[in-house]
């Protein structure tokens, strides 16, 4: 039988409850711990705030380099202690529970007055602060005969967006009203200035009552307020979908890329590489916030249990509206944008191209002569993949594609956190008068079959892939993320060979975009 490794540490063998709050393990802040300046933790004067404090393990493993910096400095133990835990480390718990586990792990006590608390406070709480809130709605202006149940569909929280038809009845379940984005005077509670704020914040907040597990980002807001404290640095691990998309995250994608503040980022796309067991679409980052030295971004890449150490660059390429994440790709993204040619995304319909939703199948076989052939995919194995047949007037859009020759897509692309994968899905021709549900986009138009064939070959190619690649860091794949794919003449078939040759990549970013890109058979 195998001997199970010995872990000491029971912080590193806590199981996450959700995607919504994950536990960060002690190594994983260790790391992000070492992006401080390491003079910090020899002065007894920096001031340290985890203002999303679940285990407490960040304030730990603080408390253990202040410990240790802080010997020549202040020679008794118990007296060096007394002055971490009383004057240099705060937390903000995110729960009740959290504020409890926090304190046991800080203070060796639940309780930071009690007989067993390794440095004695007046109070219960120490310096871990937790109260209980409830969300503040934001009641919009009701609208003419509209009845109760509606009206409460459109009332949220203003500070996180949380609806009252999920939190706002109950008053016995957690109503994750988080402190430190429902405060709006957090220096009340701490009237000092840290030297630097750190954590893992929660990612997201359920919005859905009709669609289980529906969610919004809330992560956003936290790092917001952060930053809005000023602190002197900043060190946060949050998910990496705000680089290009993500719904609600256009204003801190705005903010965060036009930051020159941000120096340091470490780049996840396999999140589990972070959190064991964790699967967190388009993976996780940490980064690095410097308020005094504003410059470039160092990139590191993290994949495939390979390290990859970026030149310092800006976060914004000339031109793009997204964060490239890959630096490898930044020296291609450069040489094809130097072409100046047209998008692709400009050939590619919005979603839902024909108004039908994804959940609308049609039938199997026509009950009237207008019926319109429709491609649908799904989870119903009786329709997947296959065609069918719908109303005509069950179209409300798009009525102009239906005689194209066109090309179908699925809007959901491959979902896959490891690398190489196929990006998107297949392709197929589109013949005249043929329409589909949402579980597809349309591009075209094209004048015949021979050129839609021809666009297929060029979607196929690993090049393509690799520069929808470069906007898409989720599954879903819509219009957006062809914006960097230039269009070609497409009198032609397309190979990888004849792109590379046009724009000169390199035997080395070939290597590269190998590894990123499964062959599309």
């Amino acid at each position: 039988m195998k001997q199970m490794e010995h872990n000491p540490d029971v912080l590193s063998c806590l199981a996450n409850l959700s995607n919504d709050e994950v536990f960060t393990p002690p190594a994983l802040a260790n790391q992000m711990l070492d992006l401080l300046p390491q003079e910090l933790f020899k002065d007894p004067n920096s001031t340290f705030l985890d203002p999303f404090s679940k285990t407490g393990v960040f304030l730990r493993e603080i408390v253990k380099r202040l410990d240790k910096g802080l010997e020549d400095v202040i020679p008794d133990r118990q007296e060096r202690i007394d002055h971490i835990l009383h004057k240099q480390v705060f937390g903000m718990a995110i729960t009740e529970l959290t504020s409890l586990l926090t304190r046991r792990t800080l203070y060796c006590s639940k309780f930071a007055n009690g007989e067993h608390s390794i440095s004695h406070f007046d109070n219960p709480e120490g310096n871990i602060w937790y109260k209980s809130l409830k969300h503040d709605w934001d009641y919009p202006a009701r609208k003419p005969n509209e009845k109760d149940e509606d009206y409460e569909k459109r009332i949220r929280c203003k500070y996180c967006g949380a609806p009252y038809e999920i939190y706002g009845r109950s008053t016995e379940s957690e109503q994750y009203a988080y402190p430190f984005i429902h405060l709006t005077d957090l220096k009340s509670i701490y009237n000092m200035q840290f030297s630097v704020i750190c954590g893992n914040p929660p990612y997201q907040i359920n919005v859905g009552v009709e669609k289980e597990n529906y969610a919004i980002a809330i992560y956003n807001k936290f790092v917001e307020q952060a930053i809005a404290l000023n602190p002197q640095y900043l060190s946060v691990i949050i998910p990496a979908r705000w680089y290009a998309g993500g719904r609600g995250l256009d204003d801190f994608r705005d903010l965060m890329l036009h930051d020159n503040r941000l120096r340091i980022i470490h780049d996840y796309p396999n999140a589990a590489d972070c959190f064991p067991g964790v699967q967190i679409k388009a993976g996780v980052c940490y980064f690095l916030w410097d308020r005094e030295h504003p410059s470039l971004c160092k990139v590191f890449t993290h994949l495939n249990n390979n390290t990859t150490e970026g030149e310092e660059r800006p976060l914004l390429e000339k031109d793009c509206e997204t964060f490239i994440r890959y630096s490898e790709a930044v020296s291609v993204l450069r040489k094809v944008q130097s072409f100046k040619e047209k998008s692709f995304s400009e050939l590619v319909s919005p979603q839902t191209p024909f108004g039908i939703i994804t959940s609308y199948k049609g039938t199997k076989e026509k009950h009237s002569s207008t019926d319109i052939m429709m491609y649908v995919s799904g989870n119903e194995k009786e329709f997947k993949g296959t065609i069918t047949y719908a109303p005509i007037d069950m179209m409300t859009k798009g009525h102009e594609m239906v005689p194209w020759h066109k090309i179908y897509i699925g809007e959901a692309g491959s979902g896959s956190d490891s690398f190489p994968h196929s990006i998107l899905s297949k392709p197929f021709y589109g013949e005249p008068g043929t329409i589909c549900n949402q579980s597809y986009l349309v591009i075209g138009p094209f004048k015949d079959k021979s050129e839609a064939e021809n666009v297929i070959s060029y979607i196929k190619t690993k090049f393509f892939r690799f520069m929808v690649l470069q906007k898409k860091n989720a599954q879903h794949a819509m219009r957006g993320v062809y914006q960097f794919v230039p269009v070609q003449d497409f009198s032609h078939p397309w190979t990888d060979k004849m792109l590379y040759e046009k724009y000169g990549i390199t035997e080395e970013e070939i290597a590269f975009i190998d590894s990123m890109i499964r062959p599309m058979d």
